[in-house]
């Protein structure tokens, strides 16, 4: 290239320009160098002075995104965003278009238009901010307090609201219960105005009011104004966004009533067949669940567990008969005979105190006084309550259950009421996380739990026979006790995660996930872990820094094996076996030799009874399989792959022939050999034995870092520092 011309890489390029496209109504676009440096205001003179546009007052105008990106007008915070080669649009500024609007919308002209413009332009907080200081806000909540716009007009004025207040400029607060009322009747069943968008819209509305509002006195107006059968009637609409609506102010409503109402405002629910509705109309649908949807079913279905929290709380009152009753019932249900309740109430009937030997049978901890068991919170009086029930519902299974545990001995006995009590606390904390709030991004919920009645009682029942088969299964003792409630919670977990559509789905999972099938999924998931951080550049960076020293050892071992010598069978030069002839071969213990010679089928000749010697530095290589002088003219077999020889340095070739009696001899003994002859080590057992030691060095080496997830990159090391003056208090 010549010296005048200048290279590309010499070209200085302007970081602070962006090249752009801008539009105007129906005229030639113009392509412009949008320097980051120059105030917006002076761009935006430049382009209003373009001589092919000539526009004045360029003071009413602002650019914005060509396409809609939610933020339309480009800013002086939102400018440094701008992108190579995008599309922008001059229009009216956006407290000019706010003017123009509220305008149009007071004239009574052109309202629809007007309303759907004002619809786009309600995601852009600049442009919202400028409406609502003129005051349309307060605008479109007359056209509803007062009925100034036709259906059509309505959907988009409710759903523009919608989006003005989602910016937060404003407080939910300033409505006024006249509103509130009006919305809250296009919701009602029996609304003229029952068009869709108008529904979907008005449920958002007072959903938004609900949660956000201060005042008590609106949050129970909605109540009032809205009935829960008008809200489960909207879900079984056929409109996935008013089912979603709906049952969203239905979880506001729920959240936002007192503690001390709750339970009757689910009883209020569950007496609307609620349950019944979701299933038919949401799980059941010809739709599939959203993610939305999901999350609002997991918020429902989390009110309803945290209802338990009550009795998960409570110990045992010692004067409260009912709960007492309950313990006395269980022991009744267990062991006491129809004879035997029939004789209870005459004067021969058994002593209290001589149940206490039932009680310990029952798996209480406190035999004379079980009811000592349920002080602990939590589980409290629930895990009373599940126990009562499976007892009462399932009395087949619970006897089953409890007579099984009487016949064993007793340190294999699976204590019920410690069962049942530890199961219902981990149920509740560490699966269900009964008590804790719905959180935001929560989406998960069980199906199955709406399938029924008594639905979470129903789960627990099955959760406690699944305890009894593990612990049978794993011949557990009380020791084991933790790892076996370990076991079943995996076994939950995991059946739980396939979203059973209802209990005996999840039954029939839970019978499959046997102890032994938990095991041999662990074992998998382990060796899948480990093996994916093996794939780590840290990992392999540490493999690599051992190997050497790893492979030192196995050669160590070779070496040994040497020394020890071994057994070989002795074969002609014809590759035939000589019937019981034998010759034994060890190495010298200082590795400078070999020592070999005939003998007995049984003995282990020393060095010095050796007859034959051959010095390491004479051996010229090794041969093995078909390259060795007995093999050479014998077809492939067994035996080939187990012979090796030694080739001599000398003027003639001399060789000396070995034939293992195994694989494993002949891979220690050619690894040996290729170690003092300084070649690798090649054999499938140095790489299985180098993989070994490797793994379980690695594994030894990073004990400190379990669970903890290994970068693939090492972190950055900071600068040093400006000096070295370090100073020490």
């Amino acid at each position: 290239m010549s010296d005048h011309k200048l290279r590309t890489s010499q070209i200085p390029i302007n970081k602070n320009l962006v090249k752009l496209a801008v539009m105007y109504e129906d005229k030639i676009a113009q392509l412009i160098d949008f320097d980051q440096e120059k105030p917006l205001i002076a761009i935006i003179q430049d382009i209003c002075a373009f001589k092919q546009w000539n526009i004045p007052d360029p003071e009413s105008y602002s650019l914005k995104y060509e396409t809609d990106n939610g933020k339309i007008y480009i800013t002086e915070k939102n400018r440094s965003e701008l992108k190579n080669g995008q599309v922008l649009r001059l229009m009216l500024s956006a407290s000019k278009m706010a003017e123009k609007l509220i305008e149009i919308l007071n004239s009574g002209g052109g309202q629809k238009m007007a309303l759907q413009q004002l619809q786009g332009l309600s995601s852009d907080f600049t442009f919202v901010l400028d409406f609502i200081n003129k005051q349309g806000l307060a605008l479109l909540i007359t056209y509803v307090e007062e009925d100034r716009v036709s259906d059509e007009a309505l959907a988009y004025v409710l759903q523009t609201f919608v989006d003005l207040m989602d910016h937060n400029i404003v407080s939910w607060d300033i409505l006024e219960h006249k509103f509130i009322s009006k919305i809250a009747s296009f919701v009602g069943s029996h609304s003229s105005r029952q068009d869709a968008s108008i529904l979907k819209a008005s449920l958002a509305v007072l959903e938004s009011v609900v949660q956000n509002t201060c005042s008590p006195d609106k949050q129970r107006l909605v109540e009032q104004e809205v009935t829960l059968a008008n809200l489960i009637s909207h879900l079984e609409s056929l409109n996935a966004e008013i089912q979603l609506n709906a049952i969203a102010l239905i979880n506001a409503l729920f959240m936002k009533t007192d503690q001390s109402k709750r339970r009757n405002f689910a009883d209020e629910l569950t007496a609307k067949n609620i349950r019944g509705v979701i299933l038919s109309n949401v799980l059941q649908g010809a739709r599939l669940v959203g993610s939305e949807m999901g999350h609002q079913l997991y918020v429902l279905q989390t009110l309803f567990f945290n209802l338990m929290e009550q009795r998960i709380m409570k110990r045992i009152d010692p004067q409260d008969q009912m709960e007492r009753d309950k313990i006395v019932e269980l022991r009744k249900i267990a062991f006491d005979s129809d004879t035997e309740t029939n004789l209870s109430h005459t004067p021969t009937s058994r002593r209290p105190g001589s149940y206490a030997k039932d009680y310990k049978k029952l798996g209480f901890a406190n035999h004379s006084n079980p009811a000592e068991d349920f002080t602990e919170t939590p589980p409290g009086l629930l895990a009373l309550d599940l126990m009562y029930y499976f007892a009462c519902s399932h009395t087949d299974g619970y006897t089953k259950v409890v007579l099984e545990n009487a016949c064993r001995v007793d340190e294999h006995e699976c204590p019920f009421g410690k069962s049942s009590i530890e199961l219902t606390k981990m149920l509740c904390r560490d699966i269900l996380k009964v008590g804790e709030p719905p959180n935001d991004e929560g989406s998960i919920y069980y199906p199955m739990f709406v399938t029924q009645e008594r639905a979470f009682e129903e789960f627990f029942c099955i959760c406690i026979q699944t305890l009894n088969k593990t612990w049978k299964e794993m011949r557990a003792t009380a020791e084991d006790f933790p790892k076996v409630l370990s076991v079943v919670k995996e076994q939950i977990m995991r059946s739980l995660k396939e979203q059973p559509t209802n209990l005996d789905q999840f039954k029939n999972k839970m019978m499959k996930l046997t102890y032994s099938e938990i095991t041999s999924l662990w074992q998998q998931e382990r060796i899948t872990r480990e093996e994916d951080e093996s794939q780590a550049k840290p990992i392999i960076e540490l493999r690599e820094l051992l190997t050497p020293e790893i492979l030192e050892l196995i050669q160590h071992q070779r070496m040994n094996f040497l020394v020890n010598g071994t057994l070989f069978s002795e074969y002609s030069n014809r590759g035939q076996r000589q019937k019981n002839k034998f010759w034994y071969c060890r190495l010298s213990p200082n590795h400078k030799g070999f020592h070999y010679g005939d003998c007995d089928e049984n003995a282990k000749p020393l060095v010095e009874e050796l007859d034959h010697k051959v010095a390491v530095v004479d051996i010229k290589q090794l041969v093995v399989g078909k390259d060795c002088p007995i093999m050479k003219n014998k077809s492939k077999t067994t035996v080939m792959n187990l012979a090796f020889s030694l080739v001599l340095d000398g003027p003639e070739a001399q060789y000396i022939n070995f034939v293992a009696p195994h694989e494993h001899i002949f891979n220690m003994w050619t690894d040996g050999i290729n170690a003092l002859l300084g070649c690798p080590m090649t054999s499938d057992q140095t790489r299985e034995d180098l993989d070994i030691l490797l793994n379980m060095e690695v594994k030894l080496r990073l004990l400190d870092t379990e669970g903890i997830t290994i970068p693939d990159q090492p972190p950055i090391i900071p600068p040093d520092p400006p000096n070295y003056d370090f100073a020490y208090d």
